[in-house]
């Protein structure tokens, strides 16, 4: 399910008027997702061929606690929603033996962190994919943050208006030459997902 509705686009294409073009506006929200949710890093939810912003279920692995920070594990994407579970095996195994005792840690969920207490037995452990994170991640539909929705509906807008002049660097109007923007994704939409983009992909 998308973070942004119809509804919320044609506010920023006010030349837009009706529904003859829901569909189409629709599908143009769900590729634009998708696009954002590969450049902040999130990887394809479990059982999913598409990627998403929308909460969904995870498989996720990590090779190694922060450096020097060994009781603090950086997940590969935020926010956190939930997690089921955490195993900690350089074996690669993860048998229950080398599950994380989940009540003795704190999540830090904007960021992503996961940080055992000081009463937690348990270590995590460092190796090639030794840590196997199962939990749910993404933005909550019915209350994504209102920059985010507000980046997704400027880079819509942008690309929807783009459509007539595809392919075209300049257009002829009244006897003068205009100059078009780029295709790519505007700075104002970048500057607000720079704070979103998951770890992997900052690194």
């Amino acid at each position: 399910m998308s973070l942004v509705s119809v509804s919320n686009l044609k506010e920023y294409l006010p030349e837009i008027q009706g529904s003859s073009l829901d569909a189409d506006l629709s599908s143009l929200i769900s590729r634009v997702e998708s696009f954002v949710a590969r450049y902040l890093g999130f990887p394809l939810a479990d059982g999913n061929t598409s990627y998403t912003l929308d909460q969904a279920t995870y498989t996720v692995y990590a090779d190694n606690p922060m450096y020097e920070l060994s009781y603090v594990l950086q997940l590969p994407i935020k926010p956190v929603v939930s997690l089921t579970s955490i195993h900690s095996d350089v074996d690669r195994e993860y048998g229950s033996a080398t599950s994380i005792d989940l009540s003795k840690t704190t999540t830090d969920k904007e960021n992503g962190r996961v940080i055992l207490n000081d009463d937690s037995p348990d270590t995590f452990d460092t190796g090639y994919r030794a840590n196997k994170i199962v939990g749910s991640f993404g933005f909550s539909t019915s209350s994504p943050p209102h920059d985010l929705v507000h980046a997704l509906c400027v880079y819509c807008a942008h690309l929807q208006r783009a459509k007539n002049s595809q392919g075209n660097n300049s257009i002829t109007q009244r006897n003068s030459t205009v100059s078009l923007s780029p295709r790519t994704m505007p700075i104002e939409v970048k500057e607000i997902l720079r704070g979103y983009r998951n770890v992997s992909v900052i690194l």
